[in-house]
């Protein structure tokens, strides 16, 4: 692929998006040689995230141009936005002609909902991963799995390291080098336990009680009633 040949991102986005979803991706593959990023709502207002950012669109999903990478982030929005024929719809039109189909944490049961998942292999994030039979999808652990054109990420910060494997894949290893070096990216956490196989055992069960096992539960219920399209 030329480094002049425009390659068109698309993600987009939703009420209760989980900000770093979107925006540790987006930091990483704006810098793809010849990117044009295009951030899709149903309008143009702005979305409120699981934080206190609000984010603007640049397109309506009406306008948008087609996806060569479609990029669907996560959040507990998620759960609402399945419900949502606009969005699937959108997603399943962006699909059809994406060079390649990705998602982040959450994101990949927007993808299942879609249409987009059945009997590929697929992650999300841990809290979840069980729910993906449910579209379709053949659990698989991973911080980054792939599947042909598709792409899925474990939770939030697995998308950057997401990134980073498109990246390579779109315009080789050197650059996805070179842009992990220019943006720094060499975690160094001060503590062990960002996935459940290296967490504290009460720390996670914690965890699970007071947020996860309800979350779930409303994901399960959100899927079991999502419209078809």
């Amino acid at each position: 692929m030329s480094d002049m040949s425009p390659t068109h991102i698309v993600f987009p986005l939703f009420a209760g998006v989980t900000q770093l979803d979107f925006t540790g991706p987006l930091q990483f593959l704006s810098r793809l040689p010849g990117a044009q990023i295009h951030i899709a709502a149903a309008d143009m207002a702005p979305v409120a995230t699981d934080s206190a950012l609000s984010l603007l669109p640049t397109t309506g999903f009406a306008d948008c141009a087609q996806a060569d990478i479609l990029c669907v982030p996560g959040g507990h929005g998620v759960t609402a936005t399945l419900h949502d024929p606009a969005m699937l719809e959108f997603l399943a039109r962006q699909a059809a002609s994406a060079r390649w189909v990705t998602a982040v944490c959450t994101g990949a049961f927007l993808l299942g909902g879609a249409g987009l998942l059945s009997g590929k292999r697929a992650t999300t994030h841990w809290a979840y991963r069980h729910l993906l039979p449910m579209v379709g999808a053949n659990p698989t652990a991973g911080r980054v799995v792939e599947d042909g054109h598709i792409i899925t990420a474990g939770g939030v910060t697995s998308g950057m390291d997401f990134a980073l494997t498109l990246i390579a894949r779109e315009a080789g290893e050197d650059v996805a080098r070179t842009i992990q070096l220019a943006l720094e990216y060499d975690p160094q956490p001060p503590f062990t336990g960002g996935h459940p196989d290296s967490a504290p055992a009460p720390v996670l069960a914690q965890l699970q009680s007071r947020v996860y096992d309800a979350a779930a539960a409303r994901m399960a219920d959100a899927l079991a009633t999502m419209p078809k399209i």
